[in-house]
């Protein structure tokens, strides 16, 4: 929500530069095409702007209010019966009342809750049938209501069948006594069997991290011997073999494999160090290579095969969200580049753009330079706002890191409209660089780029909740993992080597 302060500004520049939108746009930044004409007819009415946004009055009076409360608390608590009976309002108004006038009752406040499963109505239907007390107090224990509970009784014994084993000889024969007790063991079994599946599923999610709905046939038979040796205090070992569908010499075959010593506990415990220490976006070919660099020869299939062991998963790519083009500004100096993002030494080839990093505290925009030569950042500058000090700073940091006279690099972007201010068009002037762009529409004419901000995100941005971190605090983790990335990130075409380990190798820096 923009200040009064911004949104008076906007108006008037828009008046100044006679009613021109798009002049008023790249002066300010800010804000859309629609908001600002619906800023200058507000003017235009009232000869000013409102300090702030009102919100509208509330369409209930207090003594509605007071009375949708009392009936919700009068009538059982039942916020769906206070909407029927009253005709209004709606659940979220009526807890938002209930918060107001009686926040001492909100606790008691529940929502619709989940169907019970089959083995709660089981276990609940054994509790009434075997009762000593009455069965208000059953059902008062489970939270459920008495007519909830006699309906679970019927659905699964009947309406036929009696509620309670209590001897009442003038109500019940012996052999509907005789019948309801072997119902009744009948559900015994079934609830045992039942909570026996629901402790497999929890321990297959728990110790094999495998989702919950997996099928066990899919499980190997190690994994079926782990799912054994974790539930074997509780249940018997030759029920919970049939339920994996384990044969019982496979049990103890594997069951020694996993007893015996582990060759490559060491190796695994470096591969996790590896694997958190880097973003946890390397690879089985990066975790090799790292492993090479510290003198432990090891397969990359045996890599893999212990990286799965694991649960060391990569992040993977997110898909692109759609983009367009908004049009053209001036012309446009010609694609030089021609998606060849190939040099042979440095500073001959720089690719920049900007990227936008939305998080619960705000906007936050990075804009970098790279070396076509080694994927080098040369420079970067992040801001809360995309615009021409952005990418000035970020090209005069650039510039300075030039020694040789002689290096002209070309400077390859996108067609945005920051790149083309009288103020970046002076600097590459003055600098002696050479400009190219995209073709209009085409990001893969700047693909290398849009390279770097893919492995970004998916290596710190996605993965991370960002939740409770503040603006500062994300310029400087972005700010480290770029000095990461050119220090210490190995890339597999460099040689297994970082940016900067590759150009000491080749003698271009100290």
């Amino acid at each position: 929500m923009y200040s009064y302060a911004d949104r008076i500004r906007a108006v008037r520049l828009y008046i100044k530069l006679g009613k021109r939108v798009a002049a008023t746009l790249r002066q300010l930044g800010y804000p859309t095409k629609n908001s600002l004409k619906c800023w200058h007819r507000e003017f235009e009415q009232r000869l000013d702007l409102p300090a702030g946004y009102v919100r509208s009055k509330s369409a209930y009076s207090q003594e509605q209010k007071q009375h949708a409360v009392e009936h919700y608390l009068e009538h059982g608590r039942c916020v769906a019966a206070t909407i029927k009976a009253l005709g209004y309002p709606g659940r979220v108004s009526l807890h938002a009342w209930i918060q107001e006038l009686r926040p001492e009752e909100q606790a008691r406040v529940v929502g619709r809750s989940e169907a019970a499963s089959p083995a709660i109505k089981q276990a609940a239907v054994i509790a009434l049938c075997t009762r000593e007390g009455n069965a208000q107090e059953i059902a008062r224990k489970l939270g459920v209501r008495r007519e909830t509970l006699y309906n679970w009784k019927n659905q699964l014994l009947g309406r036929q069948a009696s509620a309670s084993m209590k001897r009442h000889h003038h109500k019940s024969s012996g052999s509907e006594r005789e019948a309801l007790e072997q119902q009744l063991a009948e559900l015994r079994r079934e609830v045992h069997r039942l909570q026996l599946e629901q402790d497999v599923l929890t321990v297959t999610n728990e110790i094999l991290k495998k989702d919950v709905g997996i099928d066990r046939k899919s499980l190997s038979n190690r994994e079926k011997t782990q799912l054994v040796d974790a539930l074997k205090k509780t249940y018997a070992v030759s029920d919970l073999l049939q339920l994996v569908g384990l044969a019982r010499s496979s049990y103890f075959y594997h069951r020694a494999r996993l007893e015996a010593t582990d060759k490559y506990i060491e190796v695994r415990r470096t591969i996790a160090e590896i694997f958190e220490s880097n973003h946890r976006c390397y690879g089985y070919r990066r975790i090799q290579a790292s492993l090479n660099r510290q003198r432990v020869s090891i397969s990359e299939k045996v890599v893999q095969r212990l990286m799965r062991q694991e649960q060391l998963v990569a992040t993977a790519p997110k898909r692109r969200r759609y983009g367009s083009y908004m049009g053209e500004l001036t012309p446009a100096p010609e694609n030089l580049l021609k998606r060849n993002f190939e040099a042979a030494a440095p500073n001959e080839k720089w690719l920049t753009d900007i990227s936008e990093f939305q998080i619960p505290a705000g906007k936050v925009y990075l804009s970098p330079v790279i070396d076509c030569f080694d994927g080098f950042v040369v420079s970067w500058s992040i801001g809360t706002r995309p615009d021409a000090e952005l990418v000035n700073s970020m090209l005069d940091a650039a510039v300075e890191t030039i020694v040789s006279g002689d290096d002209r690099p070309i400077v390859h972007s996108d067609r945005g409209a920051h790149y083309r201010w009288p103020g970046w068009i002076s600097r590459i002037t003055n600098a002696r660089l050479i400009r190219s762009m995209s073709r209009k529409g085409y990001s893969p004419d700047n693909a290398a780029c849009e390279g770097f901000f893919g492995r970004l995100k998916n290596e710190l941005f996605y993965p991370r909740n960002w939740q409770s971190t503040t603006i500062d605090q994300f310029v400087d983790a972005l700010d480290a993992y770029i000095r990461w990335y050119n220090e210490k990130r190995i890339k597999i075409s460099l040689g297994a080597l970082s940016p900067v380990e590759y150009r000491k190798s080749l003698g271009l820096i100290a």
